[in-house]
């Protein structure tokens, strides 16, 4: 090759060596998410779906510059949940993000190679979902709703704002591991409150309308509300049944206190979301689900609200106002 040639095509490779350096950082990378248990018009939905896209954007996954993401929602329906995860799959998208224990059981069953990162999954361990929460294993890790402890810390605070409770009824979904757990903890705490413990168990919004109204004709009476899908789907039916037949209640969300409910304490939401998408950047990254360890919420809130516990006739005591997150007049 002669000597004018051969400058010629090292300096044609050399040209081209950064333009294909900066398609390659520049790469649409594609992200599958599918939430269940709310629509997409609910305000809490679009909260969530701003929290993934800030904590992406924060980590410089731009949508629209090197991030596609398909944002799908479960309604609470195990066949659209279903429809939904096949769907994600379709294009091979570069992760999958997912809320709740139904979702990411239905995302295990139709992939086990595509990276998935879940939130709001009480058990993941005791579904057999993940091998541990130090080593998942597989190809699904994230965090957890809560911890099973925080279940007898709700009937503590239930007593305190409603100390002239002498039973306590627990709505639950009995075929779920994660509820039998929270059941168990409460079960646990109630004797050292005085507390008769009886479950509620449901599995539609028929059976929550009559068992509520059943336990409500007992005086002296409260609920715990425990954490599941079914529940999530009744939301306001709940509220409606325990402000109706005046039982103190507990929630583990805080959206539900806005909305008319007397008292939560459970984990931040949106700040699971955005750590979501922190764990999403390191597996764009190159890291592998089963090396990044399930995590634990690091924050709590306490939301109690004092409209409807003057509509309860209940006093709540100065050390619960002044040790809440937030106070609804």
């Amino acid at each position: 090759m002669r000597r004018r040639d051969f400058i010629k095509v090292i300096a044609g490779s050399a040209a081209a060596w950064p333009l294909s350096a900066s398609a390659e950082s520049e790469r649409i990378r594609q992200i599958g998410v599918l939430i269940g248990g709310i629509s997409p018009d609910d305000p809490k939905a679009q909260a969530r779906k701003a929290a993934v896209i800030q904590g992406l954007a924060q980590a410089g996954w731009i949508e629209g510059r090197n991030l596609r993401i398909d944002f799908r929602w479960g309604l609470g329906n195990a066949a659209i949940i279903r429809k939904s995860a096949a769907e994600l799959l379709a294009p091979a998208p570069d992760v999958v993000m997912v809320s709740g224990s139904a979702v990411l059981t239905a995302m295990l069953q139709a992939t086990r190679t595509v990276p998935i990162v879940f939130t709001l999954v009480v058990d993941p361990v005791g579904d057999g979902l993940v091998e541990s929460l130090a080593r998942p294993g597989g190809n699904a890790t994230g965090f957890l709703f809560f911890e099973y402890d925080i279940s007898g810390k709700w009937l503590q605070l239930l007593k305190q704002v409603a100390p002239g409770i002498t039973r306590a009824g627990v709505v639950r979904d009995p075929g779920l591991t994660a509820d039998i757990g929270q059941f168990a903890v409460i079960q646990s705490v109630a004797p050292s409150l005085g507390l008769d413990v009886r479950p509620i168990n449901v599995r539609d919004a028929g059976a929550i309308e009559r068992a509520i109204t059943d336990f409500a004709r007992v005086p002296n009476s409260g609920l715990v509300i425990a954490a599941s899908a079914l529940v999530v789907a009744n939301t306001d039916l709940i509220i409606t049944l325990a402000n109706r037949y005046k039982l103190p209640a507990i929630y583990y969300e805080r959206s539900w206190v806005e909305d008319g409910g007397l008292i939560s304490y459970g984990p931040d939401l949106l700040e699971q979301f955005r750590r979501a998408a922190g764990y999403i950047d390191r597996i764009l990254k190159g890291e592998k689900p089963s090396d990044l360890p399930v995590q634990a919420p690091t924050k709590y809130e306490l939301v109690v609200n004092l409209k409807t516990a003057k509509t309860l006739s209940l006093n709540i005591p100065p050390s619960i106002l002044s040790s809440a997150d937030k106070v609804i007049e």
